[in-house]
């Protein structure tokens, strides 16, 4: 099984709200820049400039889901740890996850469809992604 993928965030003192804690809607903007670095993981290239530019597709969000767990501040770094959940004809799954010092912060669900770049048209996920992915995905749950 491969070793889980991570992505670390510096969280700084103005991605904080006056309650001293990260400002809601800088989470799921954390979570899409873990995806994106798990794309450039895998893919090699710039993250989605690579996919989009250089590949000829993209990957728009259609779903997302987050539970906040517990506050994010500035005193750690914060780990996302993304994972392929599911693969389907058109649609990748992501399921990620934000700990800061051991201590689960967040946790989501995001699935993204396939579609050919400059047209938005729905297209098959690219074989190379269906290979790359399906190992990670067998005995997942």
């Amino acid at each position: 099984m491969p070793q889980p993928f991570t992505h670390e965030i510096r969280v700084g003192w103005g991605d904080c709200d006056p309650a001293r804690i990260a400002y809601t809607a800088n989470i799921p903007a954390w979570a899409l820049k873990a995806i994106e670095a798990w794309w450039e993981h895998i893919l090699g290239g710039p993250g989605w400039f690579h996919v989009e530019f250089d590949l000829g597709w993209g990957t728009p969000f259609v779903h997302m889901d987050l539970d906040f767990r517990s506050p994010i501040t500035p005193r750690h770094r914060l780990i996302c740890t993304v994972a392929p959940s599911r693969l389907g004809q058109s649609s990748i799954g992501f399921r990620v996850t934000g700990h800061q010092a051991d201590t689960l912060c967040f946790e989501g669900n995001f699935t993204c469809v396939f579609i050919e770049a400059g047209s938005l048209a729905k297209r098959d996920v690219p074989p190379v992604v269906r290979t790359l992915v399906e190992p990670m995905l067998s005995g997942a749950d």
